[in-house]
């Protein structure tokens, strides 16, 4: 092999900050092409507004109006304490840190405060995720009333709210500034270089411009690019600093270097480059993660019992998850509904997180579902739409006449949903990477069926008023929901989930004819706009003479109601479809034994053929008992275990 062969192989590479005095060069000697990303340079130590909340934060501490405090990363300790000993002893500080509660969520943090003689009161795993954090917070603490400062971490907004609805106060601490970019062009400018991948590597010299880094990404609704680096970037650091901030964003820094400079660290990785890009190789192939596009085959979830049988594949198990698994049944859902309105609870996509995550841990379903609701695609629509107490959903201004459908928008972009897609994101990022998540919309019968009566209604008179008579509003109408849900259900993929379902609830109201003349086309359309490859379940309820044109669509599975036999519904929409179904939620109010007899009869006439996730017929009613619906779970997957 010729010496040139043996050369180190050079990355393109983009460092984030600004170049020192000296040209980095390669082994050679020869100069190392490298582009600096000025906008997020680090500025070194907190800056004047985060170094006056972290003063503030000690004086209220040392002063006993702190009773506990979390922190994550062992960069956010030594920041922490430097910034406080500028103005005050830090001794003092570091006695009354010792002398409350404190818990830290990676031995690195653990370690940082030992080192200055604090022990932490309750050390978590670097992998504990926000959700082993509060349930080690319910195990070990009380946190009712007490006032609780946290650490601004990637997964704050979660913890706050876990926190939060479990009666504490809470403080977030902002280790750094806020990013505030004078040039919103420039930093766009910048996301789209890194977006188009020119560079294949990049360093990140501080835990301030990684920070700012992630702060920016999430401003300009760049959020995902901190997962897409993992596949389209080498990412480096200099020091354990950025790493821990990229880490707890859900990056892998593939090489850390503890170089003083910069042009010593680019120098350094130049000469390892061929090594560092080898083991990338290795880490693409093998470490696809839980927010991998849908046809990645090497994503923890793509070889899961509920994606399997979505496609039709044989299972070890059939897999089961319900229908509103997360709801009013669950003590949990009940304590978080008691602090916020449904509307807000939909709003907050780090509860929304909690209740789902928390319902899956518990059932041990095998898919997790959005925690979300039908109907707030309509407020960007136009509607007037408010949850009433014992009313349930009601619309201000219904649509009665061509004139009012003039008014509905259609969506152009999620921008006013972007709560939703937070939720998606939030939810895949929380969930086991194994677990598949489902997104979902409510079909365009019955979201008109909303926007038109108002409300819930019995017969639907006023909808089929206007279906029947005005052939030309009800096609304006029907188009401009079918368009609108397109975007909606696109954008959830987009933002993590695996699977689709869509919900038309009120389309048992229709004879075959007139779902097939008047709602059918829109919900082939909707279906057809799904990327290629995300499964699409197809579930309306209430008349089993529909299930024909459920299946005459792109999706991959038809959803089944109870009022049907799983083998006859089967054999009506072909066995080359997947089904999905079909127990009929009141048997869950009654007791074990009787709910492995009505299961044992849906799983028989399945028959074991490929293609079954179990269900309920409809979703999980308020006055379930938790233990019977996991007692389902667990009879389903042992009378089912191949």
């Amino acid at each position: 092999m010729s010496d040139s062969s043996q050369k180190p192989s050079r990355f393109t590479l983009a460092v984030v900050g600004s170049p020192d005095n000296e040209a980095p060069v390669d082994p050679d000697g020869q100069p190392i092409e490298v582009t600096y990303l000025r906008p997020l340079e680090s500025t070194g130590p907190p800056a004047s507004s985060a170094a006056a909340g972290l003063r503030d934060f000690a004086n209220r501490l040392m002063t006993g109006d702190v009773d506990i405090v979390i922190l994550k990363t062992a960069v956010a300790v030594e920041t922490l304490c430097a910034a406080v000993a500028r103005s005050i002893p830090e001794q003092r500080f570091l006695d009354s840190l010792a002398d409350i509660t404190t818990l830290t969520a990676s031995p690195a943090a653990g370690e940082a405060l030992r080192t200055r003689g604090v022990t932490p009161t309750l050390e978590l795993d670097a992998s504990a995720t926000w959700r082993h954090l509060l349930t080690a917070v319910d195990q070990c603490m009380r946190v009712t009333n007490s006032q609780v400062a946290i650490e601004q971490t990637a997964d704050v907004h979660s913890i706050s709210a876990g926190l939060e609805a479990r009666g504490a106060r809470v403080t977030r601490l902002a280790i750094f500034d806020s990013p505030a970019p004078e040039n919103p062009q420039v930093i766009d400018h910048f996301f789209d270089q890194l977006d188009r991948a020119n560079d294949e590597a990049i360093l990140f010299t501080s835990a301030q411009n990684a920070t700012q880094f992630c702060a920016l990404a999430q401003q300009f609704r760049r959020a995902r690019l901190t997962s897409h680096l993992l596949d389209r970037h080498i990412v480096l650091t200099v020091g354990s600093g950025p790493a821990e901030i990229l880490a707890d964003h859900g990056v892998v820094v593939d090489y850390q270097t503890d170089a003083q400079t910069v042009s010593a660290a680019v120098a350094e990785i130049a000469a390892s480059a061929c090594a560092i890009r080898q083991q990338k190789h290795i880490i693409r192939v093998q470490m696809s993660g839980p927010a991998s596009h849908v046809n990645d085959e090497n994503a923890p979830w793509y070889n899961s019992p509920f994606m399997k049988a979505c496609r039709g594949e044989p299972t070890d198990v059939t897999p089961i998850w319900m229908m509103r698994q997360a709801g009013r049944y669950m003590k949990e859902y009940r304590a978080v509904r008691d602090k916020v309105s449904f509307l807000e609870l939909c709003a907050n996509p780090q509860l929304c997180s909690e209740v789902m995550c928390h319902a899956v841990q518990t059932l041990g379903v095998d898919a997790a579902i959005i925690f979300s609701d039908l109907l707030p695609i309509l407020v960007p629509m136009g509607l007037d739409l408010e949850f009433v107490i014992g009313d349930g959903p009601v619309i201000h201004n219904p649509v009665r006449s061509a004139a009012d459908v003039d008014r509905v928008k259609r969506l152009e972009n999620n921008d006013e949903l972007m709560f939703v897609m937070d939720t998606v994101t939030q939810t895949r990022n929380d969930l086991p990477a194994d677990m598949p998540l489902i997104g979902f919309a409510g079909a365009p019968f019955t979201l008109a069926s909303y926007m038109i009566e108002g409300g819930a209604s019995k017969n639907y008179a006023n909808t089929k008023a206007l279906m029947f008579s005005d052939a030309g509003a009800w096609r304006s109408l029907m188009e401009r929901l079918s368009d609108s849900i397109s975007i909606y259900l696109n954008g959830q993929v987009k933002a993590g989930a695996q699977c689709l379902q869509l919900f038309d609830s009120w389309a048992g109201a229709l004879s075959y004819e007139d779902y097939r003349q008047f709602v059918h086309p829109y919900v082939q359309q909707i279906i057809a706009s799904v990327p290629r490859g995300v499964p699409v379940i197809n579930f309306a309820t209430g008349n089993p003479a529909l299930l024909p044109l459920l299946a005459d669509t792109q999706a991959s599975v038809v959803g089944i109601d109870w009022r049907v036999r799983l083998d006859d519904a089967w054999d009506t929409v072909g066995h080359d479809m997947s089904v999905q179904g079909n127990l009929d939620q009141t048997v869950l109010l009654t007791n074990p034994d009787e709910i492995r007899k009505q299961a044992k009869i849906v799983l028989d006439q399945a028959a074991g053929r490929p293609g079954h996730i179990f269900n309920l017929g409809h979703g999980i009613l308020p006055q379930t008992p938790v233990d019977n619906a996991i007692a389902l779970v667990d009879i389903v997957h042992e009378l089912s275990s191949k």
